[in-house]
This record gives C-alpha cells, sequence and structure tokens, in this order.
C-alpha cells in the first residue's frame, strides 16, 4: 500500500487553504484544483456516480460486488487545510528511521521538532515520518485521510474477491472553518452510516465531540478628551478587559483536558470607543455547556446595569453538538471500526474529540458518523507531522471494516 504515500506527497502540494472571512462555498476557489485531480483519480479507478458540485463537494460509488443485502458504508474526508498556517508551497521531508532525537525542520530559521517539546515522537522510534520544513503546515489535516480513503478504494478495485456493498466516498470543502457539512446532501450521498477519516494518532476512535458555540461581544465607550475624562469617559477596551476577568479563571484550553469544557478568547480589538471579543465555548456535556452560554448572558447584563443599558451586546451562535446521542443507537459502527482496529494489530484509543469534526453535523443530518485515525500529530502549525506506518495501517483498518460487515 505505498501509493498512499504517493498520494498523499501530491495532494499536499495542492494549496486548499480556507477562508473565514469568505461568504463562498468554498471559501478558497483553489480547493476545487484538488477535487478536480480527486475526480479525476476516481474515474480512473472506474468508480460510478463520480461528482464535483458547484459547491467543491466530491462524491462518488464503489458499486456493490456481492449478492447479499449488506449496508451502504461511507467514508469521508476534507480537502481544506486551516488558515492558521500557510499551505501554500508545502515542502514535506522524510525522515527514515527516526532515532528518537531532535529533528531540524529549518536550520536557516532554527526550527526544532524535539521530543522535548513534543514527547509522542518517542513512540515512532525506528519508523518513517513526513514532517514540514519549518515554514508552512503539513496538511496532514486532512490530506492524509483522502490518501488513506484513495489508497483503500484502489485496494478493493483490485481485490474484488473482498466483497461489500456500495462503499460510498465523499471529500469536502471548508471543515477547517466550521463549514464541511453545510452543503453535503446526505440523501445523494446515500449510504447507512460512515466514517469521517480526520483523526490523530494511529488508534484514534472518536464518536463523542464538544458542543460548540461562538460568541462575539461587542463593548460600546465614550471617548472624551483624557484632560476633562473624570465621571464623563466610558473605556470600552477596560470593560472588555473586565469582561473578561469575570469569566472562570481555569476554564481555558490551556488549563483543561479530556471532558473539561473552555471559554477560548480568539481575538480582541479595542479602542476607547468601541471594542470587541471573540470566544468560542465548548463543552461535552449538554447542561454545561448551556450553563457557559447563560454565564455569558449574565455578565453581560451585569456590566450593562454597572455602566449602563446597551454598553455590552453580544451575538452567541451555536455551531454543532456532542454526536454521541446520534451514534449510541448504531453503536455498532463504533464497534465494528474497534474490531477491525484489533485485527490490524492497532490498539484501539476511544477518547472524545476536545474539538469539532463534520462527523457530528453529518450525524445530526442523519448520517451517523464516527471519526477514526489518520496517523498525524500537531496539526494546524509548523510542528506537524504524520507516521508512514501509521497512515497504511488506517488503510488496512478502512479494508478491514468494510471485509467485517461482508461477514456480518
Amino acid at each position: 500500500m505505498k501509493n498512499v504515500v504517493e498520494r498523499f506527497l501530491k495532494y499536499v502540494k495542492f494549496d486548499t487553504e480556507s477562508d473565514e472571512f469568505s461568504e463562498t462555498c468554498p471559501s478558497s476557489k483553489k480547493q476545487l484544483n484538488l477535487a478536480n485531480e480527486l475526480v479525476k483519480e476516481l474515474n480512473e479507478l472506474n468508480l460510478t456516480d463520480v461528482s464535483v458540485d458547484e459547491n467543491g463537494y466530491v462524491m462518488a460509488t464503489l458499486p456493490s460486488n456481492s449478492d447479499k443485502d449488506l449496508p451502504f458504508i461511507g467514508f469521508i474526508a476534507h480537502m481544506d487545510t486551516s488558515p492558521d498556517m500557510s499551505g501554500a508551497n508545502v515542502n514535506p521531508q522524510i525522515v527514515e528511521n527516526y532515532d528518537g532525537n531532535d529533528i531540524v525542520l529549518n536550520d536557516d530559521n532554527n526550527i526544532i521538532l524535539s521530543p522535548k517539546d513534543f514527547p509522542s515522537l518517542k513512540d515512532y522510534v525506528g519508523k518513517t515520518l513526513i514532517t514540514t520544513d519549518g515554514t508552512t503546515l503539513l496538511g496532514a489535516d486532512d490530506k492524509a485521510g483522502i490518501a488513506e480513503i484513495m489508497s483503500a478504494v484502489e485496494f478493493l478495485v483490485n481485490n474484488p474477491d473482498i466483497k461489500h456493498g456500495d462503499i460510498k466516498i465523499a471529500f469536502t470543502p471548508d471543515e477547517e472553518i466550521g463549514r464541511g457539512a453545510d452543503l453535503f446532501d446526505v440523501k445523494k450521498f446515500n449510504a447507512d452510516f460512515a466514517y469521517t477519516v480526520d483523526g490523530g494518532p494511529i488508534g484514534e476512535l472518536e464518536y463523542e465531540n464538544f458542543n460548540a458555540a461562538g460568541v462575539t461581544i461587542n463593548v460600546n465607550g465614550r471617548n472624551v478628551h483624557p484632560g476633562s475624562a473624570k465621571n464623563k469617559m466610558i473605556n470600552s477596551s477596560l470593560i472588555a478587559i473586565e469582561f473578561n476577568s469575570m469569566l472562570p479563571i481555569f476554564d481555558k484550553p490551556e488549563y483543561t483536558d479530556g471532558y473539561e469544557g473552555f471559554y477560548h478568547l480568539i481575538d480582541m480589538k479595542g479602542t476607547v470607543e468601541n471594542s470587541s471579543l471573540r470566544y468560542i465555548i465548548r463543552d461535552h456535556d449538554k447542561e454545561k455547556f448551556e450553563n457557559k452560554k447563560n454565564l455569558i448572558k449574565d455578565i453581560a447584563d451585569f456590566l450593562n446595569k454597572k455602566y449602563g443599558e446597551n454598553t455590552v451586546n453580544f451575538e452567541l451562535k451555536d455551531q454543532y453538538y456532542n454526536m454521541k446521542e446520534k451514534i449510541l443507537p448504531v453503536m455498532h459502527i463504533v464497534d465494528t471500526a474497534k474490531q477491525a482496529m484489533e485485527e490490524c494489530n492497532v490498539e484501539p484509543l476511544i477518547c472524545p474529540i476536545r474539538g469539532g469534526t463534520d462527523g457530528a453535523r453529518l450525524s445530526f443530518m442523519g448520517l451517523p458518523c464516527p471519526n477514526m485515525f489518520t496517523g498525524g500529530h500537531n496539526f494546524h502549525g509548523k510542528y506537524e507531522y504524520i507516521c508512514i506506518e501509521s497512515m497504511v495501517k488506517a488503510v488496512e483498518v478502512i479494508v478491514k471494516i468494510v471485509q467485517l460487515y461482508s461477514e456480518k
């Protein structure tokens, strides 16, 4: 299955960075370049119903080769890369037989991938890694998932003795900016259930994720010459700081783990006259999630009483919910993936996602969709890397899932 590496190295050369400030879909037209390449490759594999629509969603079907009534299984990955760091001019480096020491990503800028900072590197001694050159992200999130799905499909095409029902494939735009499922046509996809191949280290299997909301706080002040400001000036920047200070100090990403939720300040701007704060709110527990949102309102109400009506306004919008409630009634899809990993000598790591996934929204759209590993680490930045042996195992697990359902 060496093709998985060749595919991955080809796909990361496509600049597919999404644009959170764009209102189009896809948010960046350059994502269509990779979409069109995937359509070409899917046609070369003789899949049916191959298409890319005007919004950049690629879909295809590997038709059933069995007389049995087998489930239609979907596999999904996203084409875009995070706007957190450039995905243009990606120059992957291959580190063979990794020795457990520092990896120099960029000598000129002294950028080092070190096990002192990233202890998980020690798990890959003797393995082959693909890293960045220290100037861009790598794009394993989620071009590794695309490469793994494509390689698994190619293996199934070339091994028709492995029986299966319809295998449904989809590659989506704009997952990194939370819009990957916005225009996903579940009816057209026509799968009974699916897996997003969009996780991290080998063995990850996830069917729980955060409930998520985004909120923008707008603070209105009053600017007066500081020499005559007494009892007149209202400094919106100071009120914004006060607002932030009233949130629980340890409910922040840097202090939380596991099932612990948080408020994450992602942007702030301010003058005396007007200021704004942007947060994301996360919690696995629905009740705690609602309490976190209610606290935003309570703080705004308090500050408006203190400084005057309409001093603080906010816009809060739910983004996605924990897919657990949609997966539990069809838990066989998690159990089968777990069994597939075990039969491929991969230790399943069932854990909650401390983030979101297209699978969460798709689950609420009627397509139950847990998430499985790609093999990558340190997504969205220059320290991103992936283990080739893990990528090969991901391909094997996808094929094994298909096999197991043919035997049920």
